[in-house]
């Protein structure tokens, strides 16, 4: 547990944030509320009485050392990271500590990955970009399906959503990431990103049962076209999201999720379906919870923990299956997920 450790959490008030911070209450952390909007964070803190509130901004790199000062690890939940990411990293290598985001946007943690790598490296530090429901989970479930594998032909993630209501952070990194590609659309082949302005496929694809064959809009390109090839040997990597999930998001009148329960979930149900490939075999690991953003905590906080508990491989920027046991770490969020892994 997190036997009393402060976390700063930079965006701690929005949505996401939220959640970061109730499961980093819930395992003994101690979180420190920080982000631009001071208002923000003393509505969050009213509700948590005895959390500090640290305002800070990240075009002001002494706000963000105040905010880092005495913390053992930073969470990153604020939103665009094509705007946090970098500063909230400079301001993490110079307090000496480990940094964490939930970062779904590809061109963002690309930039982590290249920036940063030799600096994280030489400094021993530890730097994990996309520890998040896209890019996270399914790097550990593509990893965990690798198994004994040393490289593979192809990986798939395919995303069924019941449906999926964007909160505001993720409309704007949705922007930003449109704006920074002028409008085409990423894949992931030949073992490079590449942009294109062709139209996406739709396809069919065989999710596990009871779920069966769903429409799927061929390559929605997500994060894990980054995490995933920063340490496996695949030079395909593809992801699909459910048609209905995909038109939900870019819908401009879907609205913003809605609690349903007494942990602030929405209704939102998903399974994630990973096949990696290699020659005539095939591999498959399977995940399935409530809650996109929700999921997206307690995959970050155990990331934290390990990290400040030494469970960890190696140093650097880092994926989560690079950096952690993949079928471990899934095994530790058993209360969160439900995952059936390769025997």
């Amino acid at each position: 547990m997190g036997a009393g450790r402060v976390v700063t959490v930079f965006g701690a008030y929005g949505h996401t944030g939220r959640f970061v911070v109730a499961e980093l209450l819930r395992r003994g952390f101690v979180p420190v509320l920080s982000g631009r909007d001071e208002v923000k964070l003393k509505a969050l803190a009213a509700s948590h009485p005895g959390l500090e509130v640290r305002p800070a901004s990240v075009d002001d790199p002494e706000s963000l050392d105040r905010a880092l000062a005495g913390a053992e690890a930073v969470v990153n939940s604020a939103g665009p990271f094509a705007t946090t990411a970098a500063p909230v990293i400079e301001a993490a290598l110079r307090a000496g500590v480990p940094y964490v985001d939930v970062a779904a946007e590809i061109e963002a943690n690309a930039d982590t990955f290249a920036h940063f790598a030799d600096r994280a490296r030489a400094a021993g530090a530890v730097i994990v970009p996309a520890m998040a429901f896209f890019g996270g989970l399914g790097d550990l479930l593509a990893t965990a399906a690798m198994g004994d594998w040393t490289a593979a032909d192809e990986a798939h993630v395919a995303y069924a959503l019941s449906d999926w209501q964007p909160t505001d952070g993720t409309r704007a990194a949705g922007t930003v990431s449109r704006q920074r590609r002028g409008g085409a659309r990423v894949v992931y082949r030949n073992g490079r990103l590449d942009y294109r302005h062709d139209e996406a496929t739709i396809f069919q694809w065989p999710f596990p049962e009871p779920l069966g064959s769903r429409a799927v809009i061929g390559e929605f390109t997500m994060a894990d076209v980054v995490t995933i090839p920063s340490h496996l040997s695949i030079p395909d990597v593809r992801t699909h999201m459910t048609a209905d999930a995909a038109r939900d998001v870019v819908a401009p009148g879907t609205p913003t999720p809605a609690a349903v329960d007494e942990h602030g979930r929405s209704a939102q149900t998903f399974l994630v379906d990973v096949v990696v490939r290699s020659g005539g075999a095939e591999r498959r690991a399977v995940a399935r919870g409530q809650d996109i953003y929700a999921i997206t905590a307690p995959l970050a906080v155990e990331a934290v923990h390990r990290i400040l508990t030494g469970q960890t491989r190696t140093v650097g920027v880092v994926s989560a299956g690079e950096i952690f046991d993949a079928a471990d770490f899934l095994g530790a969020l058993s209360s969160h997920l439900s995952v059936e892994l390769p025997r």
